[in-house]
C-alpha cells in the first residue's frame, strides 16, 4: 500500500486484494472489463450489473415475442403486410441482450451428517510429533457436534501435526486420543492429492469409494465440481493442482462426515471455487477444525480460534485482527506473552493506552478511506458513461468532476495520514 508505482497482480486472496488494489480487471467471454474499486466493490457492482442485464433480457424477450407474434399473424395479409415488414426490420435491427448468468461452474453442498456422538473426539494431555520427537505436548481438547474451530499459528508451529493427530493419521506419542462412537471424519490435506490414482478418472475414484451408486448419479454429482462430460472420465495424472483438490473434496464430501478436519483446503483453488467452498462450509451442520491462510474463509466459517504456539495449544481470545497484531510482535515478546489480549506481556500502561488510541484512529481512518474509495468508484463509473457529456445539465457535470478532484485529494491526504499513524505505532 505504501508503494507509489503501478502494480498489476493476480491473486486468489480476496482480503489481500481488498486491502491493496483500487481496480479489478474482470475477464469473461474473452472480453476484459475494468471496475474501479477493490474486490468487494467489484462483487457488488457486478451483481448489480447482472441483475440489470437479466431485467433487460426479460424485457427484450417479451418485446421479441410480441413482434414475432404480430409478424406470424399478419405477414400473409395484404392490408397488414407493410406493418409486418416494418416489424421484421425492427427485429433484425435489435441488438440482442444475452441472459445474465453467474460464471461459477461450481455448485455443491455438504450432506447433513447422520448422527453425531457427543463428544466427537477428545485429546487428554496428548503429545504429537514425528517418529519419537514430540512437536506438541500437553494437548487437551474436546470437540463437540457443531463446533467450528480455526487453528492459528506460525508456519512450522505444528498445526498440520495437530490435524494429523486428530485425524488418527498418527498415534499420540503420549496421553490419550478418544473417539466418540459413530465418529466419521472427513480429512483433507495436501498430501492426499498425491494419493489419487493418476491413471484413473474422477468417475473411477467415485466408483471405487462407493460401488453401489449408479454412474449417472456420480456424473451429476461430479458436475457440481466442474467435472463435466469427458472430464469425468479423463485420467487424473495431467490434472492441475486445483482440479485434484476439487476431486479430493468431492470424495470427502460424498462420505458424509460429521467432523471435518481441513488442512489448507483452498490451496490451488481459484476465487470461484473458494467462494463455493466457503458457502458450502457455512451451511455445513457438522463440526469442523480448519487450518488455512485464507482469512476470509476463517472469518466466515469459524466460531472460535485456538493458537498453536510454543509447543502447545491455547484458546485465542481475539479475532483475526488481534492475531495479526500478535504476529507483528517481536518473537521474544510472543514467547513470554499470554494468548489473551488482556494478558499480553507487561507493557507500561501509558504506552498500551497510546497503542490502543493509535490503533483506533487507524481503524477509523481505514473506514473513512473505504467510504471515499467507494464514492469515488461510483463517481468514476458515472463519468465513464459517454451519455453524461451529452446531457444539457452542464452544471451537474461540473459538480461531478469537481467532486472527483476533491475525492482524489481527500484520499491522498488520508493515505499519508494512514502511513504516518502506522509509523508512529511501529515506533512505540
Amino acid at each position: 500500500r505504501a508503494y507509489r508505482g503501478t502494480l498489476l497482480m493476480i491473486s486468489h486472496d480476496r482480503d489481500f486484494l481488498d486491502a491493496v488494489v483500487g481496480h479489478i480487471a474482470h475477464i469473461e467471454g474473452r472480453r476484459l472489463k475494468l471496475y474501479t474499486g477493490n474486490y468487494s466493490f467489484f462483487e457488488r457492482a457486478r451483481a448489480e450489473q447482472l441483475a440489470l442485464q437479466q431485467a433487460m433480457y426479460v424485457k427484450q424477450q417479451r418485446e421479441i415475442a410480441h413482434l414475432k407474434s404480430y409478424i406470424d399473424r399478419f405477414r400473409a395479409k395484404a392490408t397488414k403486410a407493410r406493418q409486418a415488414q416494418s416489424r421484421i426490420k425492427a427485429l433484425a435491427r435489435m441488438e440482442e441482450v444475452t441472459a445474465a448468468h453467474v460464471d461459477t461452474p461450481f455448485e455443491f453442498r455438504f450432506f447433513e451428517p447422520v448422527g453425531s456422538p457427543d463428544p466427537l473426539l477428545m485429546l487428554e494431555d496428548a503429545a504429537a510429533g514425528y517418529g519419537d520427537v514430540a512437536v506438541l505436548r500437553g494437548l487437551t481438547l474436546t470437540l463437540r457436534p457443531g463446533e467450528r474451530l480455526g487453528l492459528l499459528g506460525r508456519n512450522g508451529a505444528g498445526k498440520s501435526t495437530l490435524i494429523r493427530l486428530l485425524a488418527g493419521e498418527a498415534p499420540p506419542l503420549a496421553g490419550i486420543r478418544r473417539e466418540g462412537k459413530g465418529l466419521k471424519i472427513g480429512y483433507f490435506a495436501q498430501h492426499q492429492l498425491e494419493q489419487l490414482r493418476p491413471d484413473e478418472s474422477p468417475l473411477w475414484h467415485m466408483n471405487h469409494l462407493d460401488p453401489r451408486t449408479r454412474d449417472q448419479d456420480f456424473r451429476n454429482y461430479l458436475g457440481g465440481f466442474n467435472f463435466h462430460g469427458e472430464m469425468a472420465t479423463a485420467k487424473v495424472g495431467p490434472f492441475s493442482g486445483g482440479e485434484k483438490s476439487r476431486l479430493a473434496l468431492a470424495l470427502l464430501i460424498w462420505q458424509k462426515p460429521n467432523l471435518l478436519l481441513l488442512d489448507e483446503p483452498t490451496n490451488h483453488l481459484d476465487l470461484e471455487m473458494r467462494h463455493a467452498l466457503t458457502l458450502a462450509l457455512s451451511e455445513y451442520e457438522g463440526a469442523m477444525v480448519l487450518v488455512s491462510h485464507d482469512r476470509h474463509l476463517l472469518r466466515t466459517t469459524c466460531d472460535s480460534l485456538c493458537l498453536v504456539s510454543d509447543g502447545g495449544l491455547k484458546p485465542f481470545d481475539g479475532d483475526l485482527d488481534d492475531y495479526r497484531k500478535w504476529l507483528d510482535q517481536p518473537q521474544e515478546a510472543k514467547a513470554g506473552a499470554k494468548v489473551s489480549p488482556q494478558e499480553t506481556a507487561k507493557t507500561p500502561a501509558p504506552r498500551r493506552a497510546n497503542d490502543r488510541n493509535l490503533s483506533r484512529e487507524i481503524e477509523q481512518l481505514e473506514r473513512r478511506m473505504a467510504q471515499l474509495t467507494e464514492e469515488k468508484a461510483r463517481l468514476d463509473a458515472r463519468l465513464a458513461d459517454p451519455a453524461i457529456y451529452q446531457s444539457p445539465d452542464k452544471a451537474a457535470l461540473q459538480k461531478s468532476t469537481a467532486r472527483q478532484a476533491d475525492l482524489v485529494r481527500l484520499l491522498g491526504e488520508a493515505e499519508e495520514k494512514w502511513l504516518a499513524l502506522h509509523e508512529a505505532l511501529e515506533r512505540q
